[in-house]
């Protein structure tokens, strides 16, 4: 995928996330994906045959309804000469507000990131979106192992997940205490477990990597004994994979949170990766939380606050907050109110008076709180990250801190 940045990238996300939600009465929603070498002209031929064909289509409204698409789709590449570098995609249909007769023509009209590789025309009850879907995903995967003599973690880290893919335990026994022959036949008898280990290792290694091979990207060894670089230097893990060892790092410990920690040590290795990025980002947001004056908000009020004086370096958003700002206000005096929902049902039940003359305040205006704090920040040149909740430290923003969270230029005393 082309680069773009992280403000870019959640607003697509939002906008499919939108799109894959809406639905039609019926099979009357249109979605046409146009790459960049398809002639328009060829397009507009074929619209005008399925122009010809919805003729056939039993319900007179269904019939009506991907008949107006279609006119729409031929309006609307009427405005390019030829399709735009990356192709284009475009998604119209009626779509429905309440009950009978509510519906609205919408149309999206999308400047995909990646080159849209094959025509489609697609009729349905929902859009069409899982090409763009596609693009957005995170296809590089590196390989996580943590191994010491007693157990051993494997698993993926993708974009930012981490998937723990299996956990093996040894049963090797400790140094035996007998001395003399008896204590060498036990030794051999512990490397021999020791090698069987590692060997089980490597055939579970091998049977969950090698199917995503052309994709893993690297391997990264860790644990924190001398275990991991017996495992590397023997003939444990498939030729092919056993290439893609990119690095081995020393770890306090194993297990789940050994991953964590192999991933962090292997920061230089995995410095292109978002989540490296991400972790960062959020750690230095905790160091300055330690600190007695540190230069860190958190919370709605305390970041606007921040945002609005100028004095936000970095806000960190949640890719996970849906808030809402609703603006409510008097009929009669003309008073306004801004007020933060979570849902539309909690904006519906609220009975806000006007303090200026007890009228109901009615819902006038309507934005993503998200989208509020991004006018925000762009107005005062602050950069701007949407933070995963697919990693521990993405969680610890949206649950912990609301969502919302900034690195400040300077400390600010409230």
């Amino acid at each position: 995928m082309a680069e773009v940045s992280s403000k870019e990238l959640y607003e697509f996300k939002k906008t499919l996330k939108e799109l894959a939600q809406k639905r039609g009465r019926g099979t009357e929603l249109v979605s046409v994906y146009i790459p960049p070498t398809k002639q328009l002209s060829d397009v507009g031929k074929h619209m005008r045959d399925e122009m010809g064909q919805s003729a056939n289509i039993k319900s007179k409204q269904t019939r009506k309804n991907v008949q107006s698409a279609i006119a729409v789709i031929l309006e609307t590449i009427k405005l390019y000469k030829q399709p735009p570098e990356n192709g284009l995609v475009i998604f119209v249909g009626m779509i429905p507000k309440g009950g009978p007769g509510t519906e609205k023509m919408e149309k999206y009209v999308i400047e995909p990131p990646e080159p849209v590789t094959t025509y489609w025309y697609k009729c349905n009850n929902e859009f069409f979106v899982e090409p763009l879907e596609f693009m957005i995903e995170e296809r590089d995967v590196y390989g996580v192992a943590v191994i010491d003599r007693n157990e051993a973690t494997y698993a993926t880290l993708k974009g930012k997940k981490e998937t723990i893919l299996g956990h093996l335990t040894s049963g090797v026994p400790g140094k035996h205490k007998a001395g003399g022959q008896s204590q060498r036949r036990f030794d051999r008898v512990i490397e021999d477990l020791a090698h069987q280990f590692l060997k089980r290792i490597g055939d579970h290694m091998n049977e969950a990597f090698l199917p995503l091979k052309d994709d893993l990207k690297g391997i990264i060894l860790g644990g924190p004994g001398f275990t991991k670089k017996d495992f590397y230097e023997g003939d444990y893990l498939q030729y092919e994979l056993k290439d893609k060892i990119i690095s081995i790092v020393d770890t306090s410990y194993t297990g789940e949170e050994g991953i964590r920690e192999v991933i962090a040590r292997a920061a230089d290795d995995l410095e292109n990766l978002d989540v490296m990025h991400e972790k960062k980002l959020v750690q230095r947001f905790i160091q300055e939380l330690r600190k007695d004056k540190g230069l860190c908000s958190y919370g709605e009020k305390q970041v606007r606050n921040n945002l609005i004086v100028g004095a936000v370096d970095t806000l960190l958003l949640s890719e996970d907050l849906t808030s809402m700002r609703k603006t409510f206000t008097c009929s009669n005096c003309g008073y306004q109110k801004d007020i933060t929902v979570k849902t539309q049902a909690e904006a519906d039940n609220l009975e806000e008076k006007c303090p200026e003359c007890n009228d109901i305040l009615k819902e006038t205006d309507s934005m993503d709180l998200a989208d509020e704090f991004v006018e925000l920040a762009e107005e005062m040149n602050t950069d701007v990250e949407f933070i995963s909740t697919e990693t521990e430290e993405g969680n610890q923003i949206y649950r912990a801190f609301g969502g919302i969270a900034a690195i400040l230029r300077y400390y600010v005393d409230y």
